[in-house]
This record gives structure tokens, sequence and C-alpha cells, in this order.
């Protein structure tokens, strides 16, 4: 943000120099002790973003023994729940994500048993709060708006049973095999994930903060990175919509409606490249629009969910769903097949 160094800034840049100094002369020479990595990867610098070196330091530690990544992981939590620093523990939370993209499997592998508890809330930031001065009192706001979009991503890879680095290999054939609930599961998940990264907090005020800028284009990465994973899925869905039930119907319209409703809001955080890298920029509405005509519309009612549109009505669609067809003793994943068999009679 071109603003001076406060006192603050400077106590915190000695501060990193004595804990790093400390960390490396009491490691043991043939240990990979993973606690000069993490602070050399989260100083208090407020203005600028961990350098490539020191994370792919940090990286490069989920090349060694489980139980030197599993220190890595626990070491660097443990500075993300103990700062009360905001450019402390936003770094922390981009090395996270970076781990999330390319780090190694072993590295991936302990991170996603973390807590040892399980639940949703990875991180446990929602109350983070960092009240030394202004500035920091705001980049609050982006720690625990990151962190939520870090949790989800964190939830998906539990939902799709992979991280980021093995979802960006996701072939039409892996989706294919997929049963219609886990498909629209998949889904969901996704588009949280696109949710959360348009929840992004004002920005106008920290434009020239190198730190926040990089929070950014990482999220913005995550967007065009996701939205090709929920093309590739929607685009399935499309094949299938003629064996959906009418509970796994209301359960996508609902979803895709989500989709469309923060579309604008994520474009945001897309800079002109990654913009380009969108899906055709609007092929994703585009086929999310044509799904939601042919399936039709989801009315809120006092008892619950009604799809209607096209001549469907709810009670029909359910009626429908009670009379056994010869297909109700096989279930087929993909709508191709059951297109395949109808040319058969």
């Amino acid at each position: 943000m071109g603003r001076p160094a406060s006192f603050r800034d400077i106590l915190g840049y000695f501060k990193d120099k004595a804990s790093i100094t400390k960390a490396t002369l009491l490691s043991k020479p043939d240990s990979l002790s993973p606690l000069p990595a993490v602070l050399r990867a989260t100083t208090h610098d407020p203005a600028t973003p961990p350098r490539d070196r020191h994370l792919n330091s940090l990286l490069s530690l989920g090349h060694g023994s489980r139980l030197t990544a599993a220190a890595c992981i626990e070491t660097l939590m443990d500075r993300l729940h103990t700062t009360r620093n905001s450019s402390v523990a936003l770094k922390c939370l981009i090395s996270i994500h970076h781990i999330i993209r390319s780090g190694s499997f072993i590295l991936q592998d302990q991170l996603s048993i973390y807590p040892y508890a399980g639940g949703r809330n990875y991180l446990n930031l929602s109350n983070f709060r960092d009240e030394s001065n202004p500035v920091a009192w705001q980049l609050s706001v982006w720690v625990r708006w990151y962190a939520r979009v870090l949790e989800q991503m964190l939830y998906v890879s539990r939902v799709l049973g992979a991280f980021h680095s093995q979802t960006s290999c996701t072939t039409d054939e892996m989706v294919a095999a997929l049963s219609n609930g886990d498909l629209v599961k998949e889904i969901d998940a996704l588009v949280g994930v696109v949710e959360d990264i348009g929840k992004v907090p004002e920005y106008a005020y920290f434009t020239e903060n190198r730190l926040v800028g990089e929070v950014m284009k990482l999220a913005g990465e995550e967007s065009v990175l996701t939205q090709k994973e929920i093309l590739l899925r929607v685009k399935e869905t499309r094949e299938r919509l003629g064996c959906l039930s009418f509970g796994e119907s209301v359960e996508l319209v609902c979803v895709l409606k989500r989709l469309e409703d923060c579309k604008q809001r994520v474009l945001f955080l897309c800079s002109i490249e990654e913009k380009s890298k969108l899906v055709g920029g609007d092929v994703l509405l585009n086929l999310v629009g044509e799904i939601k005509e042919k399936i039709g519309i989801v009315e809120e009612r006092g008892d619950g969910r009604t799809l209607k549109g096209r001549g469907i009505e709810s009670e029909s669609a359910r009626l429908f769903e009670r009379v056994v067809t010869s297909r109700d003793s096989i279930h087929f994943p993909s709508g191709r097949i059951v297109t395949v068999l109808n040319r058969f009679g």
C-alpha cells in the first residue's frame, strides 16, 4: 500500500530474524527441522507475499519421510493458530494453498488428516482478529475469508477423493463412472468453492498491497480451475437428464442456480489472462441455463421444494418414479448407456 514502515513492522522484522537464527542454531545438522522453512515463508512483513524459494523449501519437506511431512504440517498449523498477526496468518494460508495445489502426496496426506478430529472448520479462523491497527483489522477480514475458501477446498478433496493436483487430471471417463448421486454431490462441493471465492472482501483499500494481490491471484486461478472441473461434470449431467430421479433433478437445479448467482462476483477476481482461460467465456453459464430449462424451475413452498416446467409437475414426477419399468432392476451411471439401450427398444 506504499505506507511507511511502522514500529510494529520493524519489530516484526527483527523478531523474524531472531526466530529464524534461533531455529537454525537449534536444529541438528543432519535433521530436516521444518521450523526454519516455516518461519522464512511466514514472516511479519505486511506488504510482500512469501518468496518462491521459501515456498519451495517448505514444499521440499514433503519429499522426505512421513515423519518430516507430519512435522511440517504441525509446525505450519501451530504458526497459524498461535499468531495474532494478520500478515503472518495470510502467509500461512498462502503456504497451505500451495501445498493443496502442488505439494507432494505425503504432504497433502498429512494436511488432509489435520485436525485428527475431522469436521468442516479445518483451519478454525472464523474468530481471527488483529486489533493492532486499522490496516491489520481490515486484513483480518481477508484472513477469515481466505481460510473459509481453503476449508471448502479441503472439503472438496474429501468429496472427490483427490487434491487439486489430481483433480486437474480428471477425464470424461472418470466422471462418467460416477453414480448420479455422487455426480451431483461433487458439483455441489465444487460450486461451494466458487461461492466462497465470490465473497471476496472489499479490495479498494489494498490495491497496492502485494500480499493481498497474491491472495487474489491465487483465488482467481482457483476459480478458473474449479469452473473447469464443474463444466466437466455439468456436461455429464446433460447426458443423464433422462435418468435423474426427481430428488436429484431438484438438487441439481438448486446447485446450478447457486453457480449462476455468484458468477459475476467471481469474475471480479480474475485477471484478463485468467478470464481468457474461463471455459469459452459463457460456455458454462449457457450449459447451466440449457439444463435448467430442460429440467424445470424449482419453487420454494411452505412444505418444501417443488419442480415445475415444460409440463412437469412435482406430483406427476413423483408418480413417475413410483412406476416400475424394465430398467429399474439395473441403474446405469451414465445416460449415454441408457440412450444406446433405447435404440433397441
